[in-house]
């Protein structure tokens, strides 16, 4: 499945719910089924710098693919991050790179979130992008 289907199948599922509490209740459930994080990546460099919650991301390649690890304080943040490891996941780090993840902004998130917020999906999806960089250049 391309990165482009991978977003399409997310904003059906997302689609299927006709209220706000129960889309962020099912973000929240994305980040709820999020692959544990070991505590020793809980740190200073993968923090993601600017966001309101704690978010820490891991990005690293294994076999020409990506490999993201994530983890926030905050179910919320932590559902949001959920979006794009399910996106980007296993893709090129070339695919990742020069991904449109305009997505989210079809999703209604930004406007129902605290400006705070809506930012940290920027700051999230830059630092996924910029570890897929890192990773392309090994």
């Amino acid at each position: 499945m391309t990165i482009t289907e991978k977003q399409e199948q997310l904003l059906e599922e997302l689609d299927l719910f006709q209220d706000w509490t129960e889309r962020y209740e099912y973000v929240i459930s994305l980040g709820k089924k999020l692959p544990a994080m070991d505590e020793s990546l809980h740190s200073e460099d993968r923090l993601i710098k600017g966001c309101q919650s704690q978010v820490w991301l891991d990005a690293s390649a294994h076999d020409g693919k990506m490999r993201f690890l994530a983890d926030s304080d905050s179910v919320i943040t932590k559902g949001m991050i959920a979006l794009f490891v399910r996106v980007l996941d296993g893709e090129k780090p070339d695919d990742v790179i020069s991904a449109d993840l305009s997505f989210i902004e079809k999703t209604g998130l930004k406007e129902h979130l605290a400006p705070t917020r809506a930012n940290a999906l920027t700051l999230m999806a830059a630092q996924m992008k910029k570890g897929a960089l890192e990773a392309s250049q090994l």
